[in-house]
């Protein structure tokens, strides 16, 4: 049970509580009677607010409507007087630009072609708005009249200022191609660089909107014209400098290629000077069409539109290409006269050029990429027809070897080395300047499947092959030729000193190791037939040791007195003695052996046998009482023998 004073404790306790809450009670009551004011208060003022801004919508919205019109309008008005401006510019442009293209492009390209521009769109504008507008043809005829103008002032620039190169220039850029920083600094200015870029400017503006190619045709008349005139200017300049100075020299004859000699071929009997300079001009030519073109397409490549250049510079090198073409089948002609003619020096003018043809082919092939096939075949074919003839040459010259008729009196009446043989040997000995193009010639010719894809080593077996093929004819018809003699001694000299003039040419050139490649013992059996003739030459002598020889003297006792049938027989055999040494020296004085050793060897021989033989029959009838007159028939001492003999082979003794 709670004690009375803390029930009276607890009851005021939970009445001063209850009057707190009724206090905060009626605060709260308070405070929302008056936050109902305020809501009311706010209300009322937002829904005035709410009020006025709808009257001022309703009074703002119209005038910015009509605002938003006046501003269009303005814009649909400035836009419409920018397009009358416009519209009316269109209307001025042929006589605001009539006094410059009557006045021409020259000197201000680039205004000239500002005013073509305003002319093509005014063109274009009265197309499409005004087609039946009489300044559309005013304008049509003006861009006309521009259009003219400018392919004048291209035909202008290209004919004033294309020149044609100078024949030392040409020299001098063929020689860039051993030196490879010259090639570098060598560059030809076909055009100086403003007119260049005048030309390619025109180029440009003639085929985007002149829609024009005719000035295409003008280009490669001009260039072509300058290319075929150049060319022929180095070719005269050949034949100028010969007439004076000799012929010019330049490395277009490379002479580090394996088969070009270092040195320049000795002059060649019976070559026409002029032939020479015709060959050298031809090479020299050849070389300088390549270079030529090169720069003429590096030209072309800036001024033409890519996909026309192939067909133009196809056009261009046509009239110098086809000179070039017509001058080498002229020479194959002239080479198909000349073996006619027998006259196989004069062939051998297509040597030198095929060979330069086609060590310049691949040059020719690369220059030529893109052209018409017809343009591409031009140099194969001629290149076919040169091999053709020289294979053609080398056949008949070995047949005409073969059979060179023995004329009596085209043969040497010393027995000296005949002209048939020295020419022969000369031929082949310059063949060895052109060795892979004469094996290449051979190597045309055969219809073995072999000869489409023949190696070096091929056509050096087919050149030895000839070779020897030549030499062996040369042979039979020299041996045939010795016939013609009719003292087999002389025959003798004859085949002696052609059999060794061959030797000594082949062992002094190359020839005898082209000979080896088929042949190893050709060497050997030249010896041979030297020594044969040799031995053939020395019997003509036993008709005078004969009469002095041991075994036909006559058998007697020392001391016992000589019958007169003995006495008779050593006078004969002194007089025939005598009488053959005469006469066989006065004969074989005026024959000649050319070569020194070979003279010195034979009669060193001969006088060995003869003095000996003579020393001998001196000693055992020297003393014999056989004759009164003993200078009658011993007339010749030993010594003096030997001295008649040293004078022999010597038409000055």
């Amino acid at each position: 049970m709670i004690p009375p004073q803390e029930a009276s404790a607890r009851r005021r306790e939970i009445e001063d509580k209850l009057k707190q809450e009724e206090e905060t009670l009626s605060f709260i009551r308070d405070s929302l009677e008056k936050s109902d004011q305020l809501t009311k208060n706010m209300v009322s003022i937002l829904s005035s607010f709410e009020s006025r801004l709808m009257k001022l919508e309703n009074s703002i919205i119209p005038v910015h409507k009509q605002t938003e019109n006046l501003q269009r309008l303005q814009e649909n008005v400035e836009k419409t007087l920018s397009c009358l401006d416009h519209v009316i510019s269109y209307y001025h442009v042929a006589s605001d630009t009539e006094k410059i293209i009557r006045e021409g492009p020259t000197g201000r390209l680039e205004e000239y072609l500002g005013s073509m521009a305003k002319i093509q769109k005014a063109v274009e504008y009265f197309q499409d708005n005004s087609p039946d507008s009489p300044e559309l043809n005013k304008v049509k005829l003006l861009f006309e009249r521009g259009k003219d103008a400018l392919e004048s002032e291209f035909r202008s620039l290209m004919t004033r200022h294309s020149k044609v190169v100078s024949p030392v220039l040409i020299l001098d850029l063929i020689s860039g191609d051993d030196d490879l920083e010259a090639q570098e600094d060598m560059t030809l200015e076909h055009l100086p660089e403003s007119v260049l870029q005048d030309v390619i400017r025109i180029s440009r503006w003639l085929v985007e909107y002149g829609r024009n190619q005719d000035f295409m045709n003008v280009y490669y008349q001009i260039r072509s014209s300058q290319l075929d005139r150049s060319i022929k200017g180095l070719k005269e300049h050949f034949h100028k400098s010969s007439s004076s100075s000799g012929v010019p020299y330049s490395p277009a004859i490379p002479n580090k290629r394996k088969d070009t000699p270092t040195k320049k071929p000795v002059k060649r009997p019976g070559r026409d000077d002029m032939l020479d300079v015709e060959t050298d001009a031809y090479i020299h030519c050849v070389s300088a069409f390549v270079k030529l073109a090169q720069s003429e397409y590096q030209l072309l490549a800036d001024i033409i539109p890519e996909h026309h250049q192939k067909k133009t510079f196809d056009s261009l090198i046509q009239d110098a290409l086809d000179g070039l073409m017509l001058e080498g089948e002229n020479i194959v002609s002239a080479a198909r006269k000349a073996i006619v003619r027998h006259d196989f020096s004069t062939v051998l003018t297509v040597f030198p050029i095929l060979r330069h043809l086609k060590q310049t082919k691949p040059e020719f092939d690369q220059v030529l990429q893109g052209t018409a096939a017809s343009t591409k075949n031009k140099l194969p074919g001629l290149i076919t027809s040169m091999e053709t003839i020289g294979a053609k040459a080398l056949e008949d010259f070995a047949d005409n070897i073969k059979n060179d008729p023995d004329k009596e009196y085209n043969m040497p009446k010393d027995g000296t080395v005949h002209e048939l043989t020295s020419n022969a040997i000369l031929f082949l000995q310059q063949l060895l300047d052109f060795q892979e193009t004469a094996g290449a010639m051979l190597a045309s010719q055969e219809t073995s499947s072999s000869a489409t894809s023949y190696s070096s080593e091929f056509s050096k077996r087919l050149l030895s092959t000839y070779i020897c093929k030549v030499l062996g004819n040369l042979q039979l018809n020299l041996l045939s030729k010795s016939k013609v003699y009719e003292d087999p001694a002389l025959s003798a000299i004859f085949l002696h000193n052609n059999y060794n003039y061959i030797l000594k040419s082949l062992e002094k050139s190359e020839l005898i190791q082209l000979v080896a490649v088929t042949q190893k013992t050709a060497e050997r059996s030249y010896r041979e037939h030297i020594e044969q003739q040799i031995q053939t030459y020395q019997r003509s002598w036993l008709k005078v040791t004969d009469y002095i020889a041991e075994k036909n003297l006559p058998v007697f006792q020392p001391g016992v007195k000589l019958r007169d049938k003995e006495r008779q027989i050593i006078k004969e055999r002194f007089k025939g003695f005598n009488d053959g040494l005469e006469e066989l020296c006065k004969i074989q004085k005026a024959w000649a052996i050319p070569d020194t050793e070979q003279r010195d060897r034979i009669r060193q021989a001969q006088k060995t046998i003869v003095k000996e033989t003579y020393g001998a029959f001196l000693q055992k009838f020297g003393s014999v009482p056989f004759t009164k007159n003993p200078e009658k028939y011993m007339k010749y001492g030993v010594e003096q023998v030997g001295d008649m003999i040293d004078r022999l082979f010597d038409t000055s003794a």
